[in-house]
């Protein structure tokens, strides 16, 4: 038989305040997306603003309408979703071991700091020209541009929070004959969950800059392409297009990493 669990009627009370919140924000971010949409359709029908310079609503529905007729939609958001996905895992996982790694051994870290510091300092576009080199124009480097903009993100993110992990707590764990090992697993990655679950959410903008850096430079699909192509030829409505639908992927994906705080914060107090 389940638990039955008894709720007082202060915490129901608490529990119905937070949903009605919570409807309250989300009707209030769609009333603003719906009155920003109505305010660009407007003033493109009034005459506010050229339709050709700024496309609208209407014109973009009309694209996404004609991209699919033409069978290319999916194949462009498929090229860039899994470039941008393949690179977002390989980045994370790469850049929470490197992390690891530095923190376990501080001669190590000591070392390469100062160069993971000036490699988050460089233009990741300049190395634009190298990456055709080594790669070819093919999907090998838009992959290895998505990489590179969010591994080093990854691992200063995490090896700071592991930095961070309360030396009193590090000192109790030893004095009870705790090895390293287990003052890693037991209280340094999981003090860090906080901050890995906010490097997730930064990797996933980065992972969007990367691969559509990556598809301006030598793609020939996905959205980037799309959206250097259309500036190319004056087709400003498939530009706004293909900016349109990456907005929309970027929230899908950005919201799913907040599904999987969720779901992690509830395992954790469970």
């Amino acid at each position: 038989m389940k638990k039955q669990i008894q709720c007082s009627k202060e915490h129901l009370l608490f529990l119905k305040k937070r949903r009605r919140h919570a409807v309250l924000v989300w009707s209030l971010r769609i009333g603003i997306l719906a009155l920003l949409a109505g305010l660009w359709e407007l003033s493109t029908y009034l005459g506010w603003a050229d339709p050709f310079l700024v496309s609208s609503p209407s014109r973009i529905a009309r694209t996404i309408a004609d991209l699919y007729t033409e069978g290319t939609l999916f194949y462009h958001i498929g090229t860039t979703l899994w470039e941008t996905l393949a690179g977002f895992a390989i980045a994370v996982v790469l850049g929470y071991g490197i992390a690891l790694a530095l923190w376990w051994s501080e001669t190590v870290r000591s070392v390469l700091e100062p160069y993971i510091v000036v490699l988050n300092a460089l233009p990741k576009i300049a190395l634009g020209p190298l990456i055709i080199i080594w790669f070819g124009t093919g999907s090998k480097a838009i992959l290895f541009m998505t990489v590179i903009v969010g591994l080093i993100v990854a691992i200063m993110h995490m090896l700071s929070a592991f930095i961070a992990t309360d030396k009193d707590k590090i000192l109790l764990l030893r004095s009870m004959g705790a090895g390293k090992l287990q003052i890693l697993t037991k209280l340094v990655i999981p003090s860090s969950l906080a901050s890995f679950i906010s490097m997730l959410k930064v990797n996933v903008g980065m992972a969007w800059i990367g691969s559509i850096m990556g598809e301006y430079i030598v793609s020939r699909a996905g959205l980037g392409y799309l959206i250097v192509y259309g500036g190319q030829v004056f087709k400003l409505d498939l530009l706004m297009t293909a900016t349109v639908i990456l907005c929309v992927l970027a929230a899908v994906m950005y919201f799913l990493v907040v599904l999987l705080e969720k779901f992690l914060v509830k395992n954790t107090e469970n």
